[in-house]
């Protein structure tokens, strides 16, 4: 198939249908919130690190021991997460267990999983 086919013949423009857009179109600040959280998202250490918590609740040593890492760079990672409000952290003794922030961040996780089985 050529790129021709992406691509509208007309010059019609459907005007319920751009007012509809426009009205549903989300302002600046929120924009770049959202292509920030994509961004994050992109990193495949992070991903990572966000499927691991997905299972369980981990600390750094555990989550640096499942993704073959330095608690160092695990560690980097979380920072820049919890930063974003990705995951929050608690701390038990000397260990600082790690989890999804909240069921948002879980389900963001969850339904990019089943987007990608179905490309």
């Amino acid at each position: 198939m050529s790129a021709k086919a992406d691509v509208c013949d007309c010059s019609i423009v459907h005007e319920d249908a751009v007012r509809l857009a426009k009205e549903a179109m989300l302002g600046d600040g929120e924009l770049e919130s959202v292509a920030y959280l994509f961004k994050l998202l992109s990193d495949p250490t992070r991903m990572r690190i966000m499927w691991a918590l997905d299972s369980a609740e981990l600390c750094t040593c555990d989550i640096a021991a499942t993704l073959g890492m330095t608690k160092s760079a695990v560690s980097h990672q979380l920072n820049t997460l919890k930063q974003a409000k990705m995951v929050k952290s608690r701390r038990e003794g000397k260990n600082v267990f790690y989890s999804h922030d909240d069921a948002h961040v879980k389900d963001i996780v969850e339904i990019a999983r089943e987007h990608v089985k179905h490309i």
